[in-house]
Parts: structure tokens; C-alpha cells; sequence
């Protein structure tokens, strides 16, 4: 595991400016921190549950595959200079079977810059073409270097950035070496950076309970739905989701209320979804627009909300 010893002080450390193009809770979302847990279990900085068994960096995912796609830039996050890098590898869902391929570049397509002090940082998974730099090059805080992509051993577009120093992995969040909970990313962030312990990513609706890939890829949310569709469906795709979280859907039309229902999540999920709708029966459904609330609640506190909307016409 990492981390950073309590006795060794952090005050030689690089500020860190955020490193992707994108607005926190809007458009992109921290889908795992460093493991805290020492132990076989695994726990972030906020005694969470956004990690895994030994996992040392941070992971700053995009909402879709189509997000990536348009292109997301990556910056450095100190200046620095370029100590080696990597392109080529294909961005793609990793498998099983990519197991062995991937022995060894489990990164994909990277580069690590070298800040003085014993100071590094790493940025894995970029988009195969989008490097801007090359080994030895000096760079600036905010200097372009990629962009997000899924190249190396992962599932979901997104950069995973690690901190060392001296070879050793640091949490950025808390790099004193305190096991204590905290919900402030102040530490070695040039800037605050909320913690959040899940939430939305995307909702939409639908004319039938929407394939996942399709979610995740960005596509299954329907501009407009006709008046005869079999099915009138709200999805809502989250992260963090953890047992016992419940999800509030409500969903009104033309005609008023249309739709209240919440569902309990039965298991803890990285990432997860969940729709509630209504099937056509003898008449066409209402022309207009319809909007769908989705609320996700742990105990007694509101974790986050999303909102969308469909017009339904002839």
C-alpha cells in the first residue's frame, strides 16, 4: 500500500493543478481515490468505499464513451519535465482476455513527469495519438500532454493520475499518512476539491429498458419519443452506489404527476443502473414534455440529484 509517512513532511511537495478539461460533478466525477486500508479491504480518504485493494492513484472519469470521443484534453499537473512515455496501445473495454497482452502496460498509453525533489506524477489510460509531449520535453503547469482515453487495463474512459515521491505512492488528498476521515481535497491540490462519496453521472429516458453499454457509451438517452412507444422509461446511471442507498425516482408530464417510485440497492457497485417506467396501454400517451427527478439517498442524507427531460410527440 502507499503512503506518504506521517514524519515526513509534505512541504517540498508540488501544488497540483486539476488535470482535465472538464467541470467536477457536471461533465466528469472521481470514480476511485487511493486506497487507505491497509488491510485486504480497501477505503478512500473519506472512509468510503470509492477504491479498491491496493489502488494508488486517482481516477477522473468521463460521463460516456462519446465524451472521450469528442476529445478531453489532459494538462500536466505541476512543471516538470517528461520522463518517459507511451502511445499506441488501442482504446477498448479491457477483459479478461486482454490479460496477458497487457502484461506489464497495464497503464496504456501514459507518461510520468519528473518534478524535482524526489516529486512525480503518472498519467495513465490516454486516448492512442492525443500525446503532445515526448521524453525530456520540460512542461508547465497546465501545459497540454494528451487527453482521456481507455488504453490499458481499464473499463471506463477516464485519467488515473498517481503521485510519488521517491518511488513511493502518495495520496494527493492526504498525504501526511493519516488514516482519519476527512471531506476536504485541499492537501496537494493547488485548488479545494469537494469529496464525494457517489453520485449521477447521466439519466434519460427511453422507449424500453436501455442496454447498458448503450449507457455507458453515451447513446441511450432518446431526444423525443413517440406518442405510440410501447414504453415510457427513466433511466439514471451512478457511481458509488453503496447497499441500502435508495434511489427516489419522480416523473411528471403533461397531464401531471406520471410516475413515483423508489428503488433500495440490495449490493455496494462501482457503477450502476437503474430505470422505473410505465408501459403503453390502450391509448397513445400524452404529447408534451415530461421530466424525470432521480435522487439518490444513504440513511437519511441526499447524496445527489439528476434531472432530465423527453418531449413526446406524433
Amino acid at each position: 500500500m502507499l503512503v506518504l509517512g506521517a514524519s515526513m513532511a509534505a512541504a517540498d511537495a508540488p501544488k497540483l493543478s486539476f488535470p482535465v478539461d472538464c467541470a467536477l460533478g457536471e461533465t466528469c466525477y472521481i470514480q476511485n481515490y487511493v486506497d487507505r486500508d491497509p488491510s485486504p479491504g480497501y477505503a478512500d480518504f473519506g472512509c468510503g468505499a470509492l477504491s479498491y485493494d491496493g489502488h494508488k492513484g486517482t481516477d477522473i472519469a468521463l460521463r460516456s464513451r462519446a465524451a472521450m470521443a469528442a476529445g478531453v484534453a489532459v494538462y500536466a499537473a505541476a512543471a516538470g519535465t517528461v520522463r518517459g512515455t507511451r502511445d499506441g496501445m488501442a482504446d477498448k473495454v479491457y477483459t479478461a482476455d486482454d490479460a496477458e497482452a497487457l502484461e506489464g502496460r497495464d497503464c496504456g498509453n501514459g507518461l510520468v513527469i519528473d518534478h524535482g525533489q524526489g516529486w512525480q506524477t503518472q498519467y495513465c489510460h490516454l486516448r492512442r495519438g492525443s500525446l503532445a509531449v515526448q521524453s525530456g520535453d520540460a512542461v508547465a503547469a497546465g501545459d497540454l500532454i494528451g487527453q482521456v482515453g481507455l488504453s490499458g487495463r481499464t473499463q471506463f474512459p477516464h485519467l488515473h493520475i498517481s503521485v510519488r515521491k521517491d518511488g513511493e505512492p502518495v495520496d494527493p488528498f492526504q498525504p501526511d499518512g493519516r488514516t482519519a476521515c476527512s471531506d476536504t481535497g485541499a492537501a496537494l491540490w493547488a485548488d479545494d476539491i469537494a469529496y464525494s462519496p457517489g453520485g449521477m453521472i447521466d439519466a434519460g429516458f427511453s422507449p424500453a429498458l436501455p442496454d447498458y453499454d448503450a449507457i455507458k457509451a453515451g447513446t441511450a438517452a432518446s431526444a423525443g419519443l413517440r406518442r405510440e412507444a410501447e414504453a415510457l422509461v427513466m433511466w439514471v446511471y451512478l457511481y458509488g452506489g453503496r447497499e441500502g442507498d435508495r434511489i427516489v425516482f419522480d416523473v411528471d408530464g403533461p397531464d401531471g404527476p406520471f410516475l413515483d417510485q423508489t428503488t433500495e440497492l440490495t449490493r455496494t457497485q462501482a457503477q450502476l443502473f437503474r430505470a422505473v417506467g410505465r408501459k403503453r396501454r390502450a391509448q397513445d400517451w400524452t404529447d408534451g414534455i415530461y421530466t424525470g427527478t432521480a435522487t439518490l439517498i444513504r440513511g437519511t442524507v441526499e447524496i445527489d440529484r439528476i434531472s432530465t427531460q423527453v418531449v413526446v410527440a406524433r
